[in-house]
């Protein structure tokens, strides 16, 4: 018999790794049903589902690996990291889903959460007050008008499969939606900005840079508290605070 993998764990969901097959838990099935929708419609490749049966949803493995993780190496050629941005320019650029993503919050909405969060962080001990300041007015450049794309919403690097130079999945839908797509792509270089430009040669299309750096410090400053609260670690070297301390 496979031995079980936990993939990942908390209060939220859980998933499982079986052989070739994972298994997510999810108590939430609205979310559960926008990623089975999410990768039917989505123009890029992603995994095959097998069998639902509430709570659990199984799918089949990806082929390939990752180009790296957060706080790790990035692995991969440049011509891999290209190749991933084209796959996300091409979902990018499909016909909407009919539902708004994690990446399609209202600006005043936002606005609000961070400015709540930002209060919290510093209230708690949790980061200085100027670290806080700084990303806070970083931040500040993602609050603008966009065009709505169809966004994956989660688009951590650790969820784009390739095997050489071709991506071979994209995994984790259940955030995808109508949203902002500079979202996307400054997720998938959270931590690895190094990377940014092939990603971009990929992409193929002009790119506000300082809305890139303001979902950088945008997104590590909503995380920092919930991952702290759930057995993840943002202070760990390459992970959310170094990314908010790169902006000063």
């Amino acid at each position: 018999m496979d031995e079980v993998e936990v993939v990942v764990a908390h209060s939220e969901r859980a998933t499982l790794r079986v052989g070739d097959v994972f298994l997510k838990v999810d108590a939430d099935q609205a979310r559960v049903d926008v990623e089975v929708e999410a990768m039917t419609l989505a123009p890029v490749p992603t995994p095959k589902v097998l069998w639902r049966k509430p709570p659990v949803l199984a799918i089949a493995a990806v082929p390939g690996a990752t180009l790296g993780r957060l706080g790790g190496p990035s692995d991969g050629s440049w011509a891999a990291w290209a190749a991933a941005g084209a796959a996300i320019r091409k979902l990018h650029d499909a016909p909407l889903p009919p539902w708004p993503g994690r990446a399609g919050r209202s600006v005043v909405a936002l606005a609000a959460e961070l400015d709540d969060e930002c209060e919290l962080l510093v209230r708690n001990g949790l980061l200085p007050a100027d670290l806080v300041t700084r990303n806070r007015q970083v931040a500040e450049a993602a609050f603008r008008p966009w065009t709505p794309a169809f966004t994956h919403g989660d688009l951590q690097i650790a969820h784009v499969f390739v095997d050489g130079d071709e991506v071979t999945g994209i995994i984790d839908w259940s955030e995808a939606g109508q949203g902002d797509p500079l979202y996307d792509l400054a997720t998938f270089t959270l931590g690895h900005e190094e990377r940014l430009d092939d990603v971009l040669a990929g992409y193929g299309a002009d790119v506000n840079l300082d809305v890139i750096h303001a979902w950088w410090s945008l997104r590590s400053l909503l995380a920092v508290r919930w991952l702290s609260e759930h057995g993840f670690d943002p202070f760990a070297p390459g992970c959310e605070v170094d990314v908010l301390k790169s902006r000063m």
